[in-house]
């Protein structure tokens, strides 16, 4: 797994692969189908990425956000980390959002806390080369 983690705290974005299609409960949104592919999920730490991020890459914990029901199917295949304050985390999610091919597999995944339609975004083919180009200010 490529980790690209040069701050401790700010926003970040997983790259999942998932390798077959499931039907996946998630929380109180609901049980959708979730095809193979890569996902794309931003989050942020404002107190510890190091800590957040190797919560999400454990395979054993207790389930407790949105991505926790997919990563119960997927690996995490990258993980990109920028500076910056919360806010910053809906920056980057419309950024992905707006690369070519990305499609909204879930309404709300992971966005309770803003007004973004998802911070999860489904790519047939692996976006982490183009999500590495991002450059969030």
């Amino acid at each position: 797994m490529k980790i690209n983690l040069t701050v401790k705290t700010g926003i970040y974005c997983l790259c999942i692969k998932l390798p077959q299609g499931y039907h996946i409960k998630v929380g109180c949104l609901g049980t959708f189908y979730f095809p193979p592919g890569f996902y794309v999920y931003v989050g942020s730490a404002q107190s510890s990425l190091e800590h957040r991020i190797q919560r999400h890459v454990r395979r054993k914990k207790k389930v407790r956000w949105h991505i926790d029901y997919l990563l119960q199917y997927g690996q995490v295949v990258s993980v990109r980390a920028y500076g910056g304050e919360k806010d910053r985390e809906c920056v980057l999610s419309h950024e992905i959002g707006n690369m070519k091919d990305a499609v909204v597999p879930v309404k709300g995944f992971g966005s309770s806390d803003c007004l973004c339609a998802s911070h999860l975004y489904f790519f047939q083919d692996d976006p982490d080369f183009r999500i590495s180009g991002l450059k969030i200010t």
